[in-house]
């Protein structure tokens, strides 16, 4: 970055320039925006180097004027920790981040008390999908805030993309401790006062919130009124005290409410709007989505019913211990007990569509419930490939054997989440065999990059690095390690998975080591991209231009950055990742 504050300043205001000529309707890609600064720099005269750090001054002065307009309640202030004083620091660390005293040691209390005197939300924390779940959640509308330069450069196409209000100003080094930032740029950001007008980017945060509020307990009820009746389910709840009639739906809706990003109902439902007039990424989108009817609401929860039914069963064949932070079904209730909510989670999921038959209409409701039953059988399959080779004495696996177990087994959700949204806006015969291909490479790259973020573990999930590995499930990490060792370290390979009474720590250690010897960590986020790009080809083909556009914002969102395994390291990490 700029090392002087002067220079700082200068860019800045011809940032503000540029921003002032440039079209807010619709945001604008990570890529358009580099070439805007490329420009800035050439002209003049700037260094290369300053890209990243100009494209984030650039993007905050785009979203001034709309952070200007949010009322400052519902604007939420984004501090780093590292802005502490390291040394005597009294303040500590809850689920949400750092308990900040405003003892005056450092600048953290000084924007905190200016923020919170204006009517700022204030959170004190690091990473983005925290904050990605407060604005879903609906208390904030904007975000302003305070982050080291890299963090900020990764979360610019993120921000463009999903029309996220935004401002931020980057740390003067990236140190995580102790360290400084332009106080002057937080001040103004903070007291940053609304323009005469404001034009409106189009927005998903309105359509993200309607996905997740499909789920909350009083929705649900009035969308899937249980038949059963009785008590909601209470936290640890067992079988025995539940009336036997009423379990198995009382469970079921349990779990579907629990947890999870609802990436999946959310597509059917960007999906449907991008294909009728886009209207619920508007400002006024909150409204619009309002009035979606009921049947649209449900075949995207069908989709939701699906997927958790596949958890549920998936997590019984891996013996899995927890989902989404807490115990899985069969742990909680018993497997017999599990198999059979999977199952009634599959039943509702295709009674949510065919009861909206006079509606949606007979072959709209046909078209659907195919290509749902497709899905179905094809994820059975690949579930089933997976099993036969967990279970099989020969563990060696060719990396297009991985991979098509991921095709049959990730791809087809979204295929149905994507051919869903563009029925329920009207024929879609021309739109099946790209969101087919779509499909297919969003879910094979998606599929990689769990496989990476396993060794990373996931508080959400399995809760520990390497849980594939040591459940002997075949993963495209797997393949390419076999593929890239010589005879020798196959063979060790190969027994640190089957020799179940070593040291599970040393196992993991030593798998990780061969993975990076192999490459296989690189070679699979290699493969993450060449699928993107793939996606990204078949997505530049389709119209109209709003449809376009969420294709690229999924690509983007579903294909998150490769976690800190793919990096050639040694050591386990265990760090709370994401969520299926």
């Amino acid at each position: 970055m700029p090392p002087s504050e002067e220079e700082r300043e200068a860019i800045r205001q011809k940032c503000v320039a540029i921003a002032a000529t440039l079209d807010k309707a619709n945001p604008l890609t990570v890529d358009q925006m580099e070439v805007v600064v490329r420009k800035l720099l050439t002209d003049n005269s700037l260094p290369e180097s300053y890209l990243g750090w100009v494209m984030v001054v650039l993007s905050s002065e785009f979203w001034r004027d709309q952070v200007a307009a949010t009322d400052p309640s519902r604007r939420l202030f984004l501090l780093p920790h590292c802005l502490k004083h390291a040394e005597g620091c009294p303040a500590d660390y809850d689920e949400y981040g750092l308990e900040c005293k405003t003892c005056g040691a450092c600048s953290i209390a000084d924007f905190r008390a200016e923020a919170e005197k204006m009517g700022y939300k204030v959170l004190v924390a690091e990473g983005s999908p925290i904050v990605l779940k407060i604005i879903v959640s609906g208390h904030v509308d904007a975000i302003v805030g305070v982050a080291c330069l890299n963090v900020l450069e990764k979360a610019i196409d993120k921000i463009l993309l999903a029309g996220i209000p935004c401002m931020a100003v980057p740390l003067l080094s990236s140190d995580c401790r102790n360290t400084s930032v332009d106080e002057p740029w937080v001040m103004d950001m903070i007291r940053v006062q609304p323009a005469a007008s404001t034009q409106q980017t189009s927005t998903y945060v309105h359509l993200l919130r309607a996905a997740a509020n499909l789920f909350k307990p009083d929705e649900l009820e009035r969308l899937v009124p249980r038949l059963r009746g009785g008590q909601r389910l209470q936290p640890g709840q067992q079988a025995a005290d539940i009336e036997p009639i009423a379990a198995t739906e009382l469970i079921a809706h349990d779990f579907l409410g629990k947890g999870g990003k609802y990436s999946r109902p959310f597509i059917t439902l960007a999906v449907h709007d991008a294909l009728t007039g886009a209207k619920g990424t508007l400002a006024s989108g909150a409204e619009h989505l309002a009035a979606l009817p009921d049947a649209v609401r449900r075949a995207a929860m069908s989709i939701e019913a699906f997927h958790k039914a596949s958890l549920v069963h998936d997590d019984i064949e891996d013996a899995d211990a927890f989902r989404y932070g807490e115990e899985t079904v069969h742990r909680r209730f018993g497997v017999p007990t599990a198999i059979n909510v999977g199952d009634y989670l599959i039943g509702l999921g295709y009674r949510l569509v065919a009861k909206e038959t006079a509606v949606l209409g007979g072959a709209a409701v046909a078209d659907i419930l195919n290509c749902l039953s497709d899905a179905h059988l094809r994820l059975s399959e690949g579930q089933g490939a997976e099993l036969l080779w967990r279970d099989a004495r020969d563990k060696r696996l060719k990396p297009i054997d991985a991979l098509k177990i991921y095709a049959l087994k990730t791809s087809p959700a979204f295929e149905a989440a994507l051919f869903s949204g563009c029925r329920l806006a009207g024929p879609a015969e021309a739109y099946a065999e790209p969101m087919k291909l779509f499909a297919r490479n969003l879910g094979v790259a998606f599929q990689i990059l769990n496989d990476l973020n396993d060794w990373d573990g996931d508080n959400h999930n399995k809760m520990s690095a390497g849980g594939d590995t040591l459940g002997g499930r075949p993963t495209v990490l797997w393949a390419l390690a076999l593929e890239g060792l010589n005879a020798a370290k196959q063979e060790e390979l190969l027994s640190l998975v089957t020799n179940e009474q070593a040291d599970p720590a040393h196992r993991l250690g030593r798998v990780r080591q061969l993975y990076n010897e192999a490459g296989a960590f690189e070679k699979a986020s290699r493969l993450i991209e060449k699928h993107r790009e793939r996606a990204e080809a078949i997505a530049d083909e389709i119209q109209p231009e709003e449809f376009r556009r969420l294709l690229y914002y999924l690509i983007d969102s579903v294909l998150d950055n490769p976690p800190a395994a793919a990096q050639p390291v040694n050591v386990l990490q265990i760090t709370p990742q994401k969520t299926s």
